[in-house]
């Protein structure tokens, strides 16, 4: 799949996700350590307003602004309308430059993954496309590096090697399936938790 598609699926994934959220599950405990499921839906707000930055201004500015009144459903279909529209063919993240199929691609993996994180909480899980997390896979084993772990993300869970690709790629960003109480999870609380760091520079 080319990064646009991978942002479109992930988009998809994440948007039926979303459906499935009611007012009452907001405090709901997440695959995210010490996150519920309000902190969460602020960070994928976060998230497009950051995608949406880059596609439409191609630049994405490290100090998130405190504009949230686009909610997650408007901001993914805005996100698409940019990709389609012809992004520019290279992001400012801060003071470096980012190709724009690298910001979709890493985009993408956050979008899904988060997606998957929103369903689990939600109480309704919904399995990562398999074909989508395949391609994911080799993306996030690109961005994530070693200094990530304990930081941004938890340890890699143990997995087998002919795991289906979504178990594959969630454990590798330290996420047990069928959990949502926080253990072995795939982004710790703490620094470095915001979706602005997730983009290589």
């Amino acid at each position: 799949m080319n990064p646009g598609e991978l942002l479109e699926r992930s988009l998809a994934y994440a948007l039926g996700s979303v459906a499935g959220v009611r007012p009452d599950s907001l405090a709901r405990g997440t695959p995210c350590a010490a996150w519920d499921l309000a902190r969460l839906l602020g960070h994928l707000d976060d998230s497009m307003d950051a995608l949406y930055e880059g596609l439409t201004g191609g630049r994405i500015d490290l100090v998130p602004r405190d504009d949230r009144a686009c909610r997650f459903r408007t901001r993914a279909c805005a996100v698409l309308g940019a990709w389609a529209a012809g992004p520019p063919d290279r992001v400012r993240v801060g003071g470096r430059a980012l190709d724009v199929r690298v910001l979709a691609a890493v985009g993408a993996v956050e979008l899904a993954v988060h997606g998957w994180d929103v369903a689990q909480a939600s109480g309704r899980p919904r399995p990562i496309p398999a074909d989508l997390a395949a391609a994911l896979l080799p993306v996030a084993r690109y961005v994530v590096v070693g200094e990530d772990r304990g930081v941004r993300f938890a340890a890699p869970v143990p997995v087998s090697a002919l795991a289906r690709p979504e178990v594959r790629l969630l454990a590798f960003l330290g996420r047990r399936e069928g959990r949502r109480d926080g253990r072995g999870d795939g982004r710790r609380a703490g620094r470095g938790e915001g979706p602005r760091d997730s983009f290589p520079g």
